[in-house]
């Protein structure tokens, strides 16, 4: 592997887990750049050493990413050659490294993708929902009424919906995701992904509040959490059993006047639909 002699930038993806996936390509960038720009110096030594690798290292995470960037763009165009990496997985997907990316594209460096390993994609592809649409949504608010929130913006989403999530969080968010998006809207969580105790949970969002309430393991490790989307009538085609055009007529008369919920609840009633496929269209117009 011969690296350029003009500065480049190579964003390098690393394993999640399982060090096997670190790709021939990606071991050659590591070892021949100049530096190894990582999210944990640490952490990334581990990895290096375990390939051989004795490419120096220097730290960028999300505190000093801003005040690091523009030395390490002098670096590239100077003719330095740097590769990104970040704990795991694929740098400035929920991790590290946007920065440092913008300003070199900026500067007109040279960015070079080394792809490899990322836990969403990882999880979307075997989390049997439809990939030729999908949403990645990163992490959610950790505050309870910001997390919900957010779903609400996202009960009409008719794509797949990836998310992040601690495992310490993980029965809050699944609880809240039943709530908002529908008890029966179709799930799949993913954790631990390429790692000695990956483990796939399947089913509607109701049943995987009910699992992680009796399986402990459900909430330990890393997790990447899948939904389906919003089923046609809730994406914006109106409600079901013909009583769609209705239910908006009624809404569109509540909504400017009361809170949402409350007009949800009422058009319900006189359009004669279940709450909760009111309470989705009802999110969807407000939008």
């Amino acid at each position: 592997m011969t690296i350029a002699k003009t500065g480049r930038l190579y964003v390098v993806a690393t394993p999640i887990g399982n060090l096997g996936d670190l790709s021939p390509r990606a071991c050659a960038v590591l070892a021949d750049c100049a530096l190894v720009v990582a999210e944990d110096t640490r952490h990334t030594g581990t990895l290096l050493k375990h390939f051989g690798i004795n490419t120096p290292q220097l730290s960028l995470h999300e505190h000093n990413e801003h005040q690091r960037a523009s030395d390490i763009v002098r670096r590239l165009r100077e003719g330095t050659s740097i590769a990104l990496v970040s704990d795991a997985g694929t740098p400035a997907i929920s991790d590290p490294g946007f920065e440092l990316v913008r300003v070199a594209a900026a500067e007109g460096i040279e960015i070079v993708a080394v792809p490899g390993a990322c836990a969403a994609v990882a999880a979307l592809s075997i989390g049997a929902l439809p990939t030729d649409r999908f949403c990645f949504e990163g992490f959610l608010p950790s505050r309870g009424a910001a997390r919900r929130t957010r779903l609400e913006a996202l009960a009409g989403e008719p794509r797949t919906i990836v998310f992040y999530e601690s495992p310490h969080r993980i029965v809050e968010t699944l609880e809240d995701c039943a709530q908002v998006f529908g008890a029966e809207r179709p799930a799949t969580l993913a954790r631990e992904l390429t790692k000695l105790h990956e483990t796939t949970y399947r089913g509607s969002l109701s049943e995987l509040v009910a699992r992680a309430a009796s399986d402990g393991d459900l909430a330990r490790g890393e997790i990447v959490l899948v939904v389906g989307g919003a089923p046609a009538q809730a994406a914006g085609e109106g409600g079901a059993d013909g009583h769609g055009g209705e239910l908006d007529r009624v809404l569109n008369v509540l909504l400017p006047e009361l809170p949402l919920k409350q007009a949800a609840h009422l058009a319900a009633k006189i359009a004669k639909v279940r709450d909760n496929e009111a309470y989705k269209r009802a999110l969807f117009l407000k939008r």
